[in-house]
């Protein structure tokens, strides 16, 4: 079935003519002396999205009945597209909502309906019961990952656009709801901000290992590391930058780290260093991989802010454990 065109004049009767307007050819009543224009209709969408699913109905009319789509309707004459978005929702899905955003816009032409113009808003819910109505036969929340082939290509083109508006925001809650005891960490890794960093920390630990090594062999809180070896110095620093680049992957756990720095902290007692000048190198490995992490050109967007805020966290989280089994190690001698 396709959208059906006017044959006659609904003012007078006349049989319909088409004339030109400007260089538009037009539907035209030779009689009442009047263009008919046909303007796109527009079409209203809600994503209402709750812990990543958003909600979707199953159409219950054609055209493409039985298929799932966002909430959507005509707006109708004399109200805003914003109440007409809120009355579509609340018609096919029982849900009262407010608006928050304006998601997208998109015109497409159908072959029901005509020409037509999308407008789809994200929403906030604000009330209301869960059940389909109007047209719908079923409405439910589906993942974002998971969602069935939509009715509308702009409906998809909708939630593209918002998923892609939404990246960075839950890139910031994956990383700050992240705990070091979370048994999940590898799943999540992709997901965190400051893992967009690890390869480039990693790719670089020379270079951050010798920038280490020019403040380890010259301040006068390391005195004791200027006795050694450069290079041996140098493949100790590039040792635990490697090490927490691997922790930040999930590659080594607590356990990992309480034996390695329990064991440091022992050895560099034999040796003979001060504990305070141990502390100091490991201070200033921290202070290195910071310093090179921000020249990476950090800082320029509200995003990057969040990043360093989180890859601080993380690095805090780290060194902190380091710095405590060390002290152990070098105070007592013997596994915690």
């Amino acid at each position: 079935m396709k959208k059906k065109h006017r044959k006659y004049c609904p003012y007078c009767g006349e049989k319909i003519s088409e004339k030109k307007e400007g260089d538009i050819l037009r539907e035209y009543c030779n009689i009442c002396k009047i263009f008919f224009y046909d303007n796109p209709l527009p079409v209203v969408s809600c994503i209402l999205e709750n812990d990543r699913n958003i909600i979707l109905v199953k159409r219950g009319n054609k055209p493409y009945k039985g298929m799932w789509c966002l909430p959507s309707g005509f707006a109708e004459t004399g109200e805003s597209i914003e109440t007409a978005a809120l009355r579509e929702l609340k018609e096919e899905t029982g849900v009262k909502a407010g608006i928050t955003n304006l998601v997208d816009v998109d015109s497409c032409t159908n072959y029901f309906y005509g020409d037509l113009i999308f407008l789809t808003f994200e929403v906030e819910r604000t009330g209301g019961k869960l059940i389909a109505g109007d047209d719908a036969v079923e409405v439910k929340y589906f993942p974002l990952n998971k969602i069935p082939k939509l009715a509308f290509d702009s409906n998809t083109k909708a939630v593209n656009a918002y998923i892609k508006s939404k990246v960075d925001y839950w890139a910031i809650v994956d990383s700050f709801n992240l705990t070091i005891e979370d048994v999940k960490y590898a799943e999540k890794k992709k997901n965190l901000l400051s893992d967009r960093l690890i390869d480039v920390i990693e790719n670089n630990s020379e270079l951050i290992a010798t920038l280490w090594l020019k403040d380890v062999t010259t301040k006068k809180s390391t005195y004791h590391y200027q006795k050694y070896e450069q290079k041996d110095i140098f493949e100790r620093g590039k040792k635990i930058i490697l090490q927490f680049g691997k922790w930040l992957e999930g590659f080594i756990n607590e356990k990992d780290i309480r034996n390695f720095y329990f064991q440091l902290g022992e050895e560099r007692k034999t040796e003979g260093f001060a504990l305070s000048e141990v502390m100091s190198a490991l201070i200033l490995i921290r202070k290195n991989i910071w310093e090179f992490a921000l020249s990476k050109g950090m800082w320029q967007k509200t995003i990057d802010i969040y990043m360093a805020l989180e890859l601080e966290r993380r690095m805090m989280l780290f060194f902190d454990r380091a710095s405590f089994y060390i002290i152990r190690g070098f105070e007592t001698g013997k596994k915690a």
